[in-house]
């Protein structure tokens, strides 16, 4: 199995979509609904025009198995608005956004190897603080995997009506 990362385009859309929809399969399946929801992220507008908006802020990168589009993450210079009620870090960022993978490749650490690949993107860019965040309820099995690949917690919030527990997590490069 060959692992080749790419910088995605506009037509790499659908694939992208596809990987969040079966991430969101998969998170069904174990009853994980909270996350993400029940129905497929690519039939929601809001969802597909974030993706889109990150794209063209900053740059996606599709991890190949096999030429095969297996999984993304986009990477940008600021975290979303739905996180301006945070302090800024106060230094030059890089944001992952959309951190996912097709589920039929689980296990075989393309996550991992794109979160080595936007800290070298952004050694490269002579910044030295790299951020996400992601859903931190249920299990916190989330967090735990982003804490695995060198990043530490920050801040933690909630978004919206159903108070969807968030954690801000940075690494030091």
């Amino acid at each position: 199995m060959e692992i080749s990362i790419r910088e995605g385009g506009p037509d790499d859309m659908p694939a992208m979509l596809g990987m969040l929809d079966s991430c969101v399969e998969w998170l069904v399946a174990q009853g994980r609904t909270r996350q993400w929801g029940t129905k497929p992220l690519s039939q929601q507008p809001k969802t597909v025009e974030s993706v889109r908006g990150y794209m063209e802020e900053g740059t996606a990168y599709i991890a190949e198995v096999d030429g095969v589009p297996a999984a993304t993450l986009t990477l940008t210079g600021e975290p979303g608005s739905y996180l301006s009620h945070l302090p800024p870090p106060g230094e030059p960022e890089h944001y992952i956004h959309w951190l996912a993978s097709d589920r039929r490749f689980k296990g075989h650490g393309l996550g991992s190897a794109l979160l080595t690949h936007a800290a070298e993107e952004t050694r490269r860019a002579g910044i030295s603080l790299l951020r996400v965040d992601c859903y931190a309820g249920d299990d916190g099995k989330l967090v735990r995997y982003y804490e695995s690949n060198g990043f530490v917690r920050t801040e933690a919030y909630t978004v919206g009506e159903h108070e969807w527990p968030g954690q801000v997590l940075a690494r030091r490069l």
